[in-house]
């Protein structure tokens, strides 16, 4: 088997992923970046442990395995973080996200 065809998939699903994260300001687009590249990675795993002879047999789609279990972690915290900053700003907007704390009323 040529493994060509699978690795520029993966590629090109890696590039459209760094693109999505860099360059979008929804919090939820980024999510989705991210998912992109951990698929993209998911197709090489799968792609090498087919093509080459290691020294673990299915090595790679246990690695997969590994890194689905990552992404659906992944989600499930992005999301809770994603549900509260809209509940606090009304907004999904990464640009939008104050990076230092802000003290609260009564505490100073």
């Amino acid at each position: 088997m040529r493994p060509v065809i699978p690795y520029v998939t993966a590629a090109l699903l890696f590039g459209l992923g760094v693109y999505g994260v860099l360059r979008r300001r929804n919090a939820v687009l980024v999510l989705m970046g991210v998912e992109l590249m951990l698929n993209a990675v998911n197709l090489i795993l799968i792609t090498a442990d087919t093509t080459t002879r290691a020294l673990l047999p299915h090595s790679g789609q246990v690695f997969a395995l590994f890194v689905i279990v990552l992404a659906a972690a992944e989600i499930g915290v992005g999301l809770a973080i994603v549900l509260q900053l809209y509940r606090m700003r009304a907004s999904v907007a990464v640009d939008e996200v104050p990076l230092e704390q802000v003290p609260r009323e009564g505490q100073r």
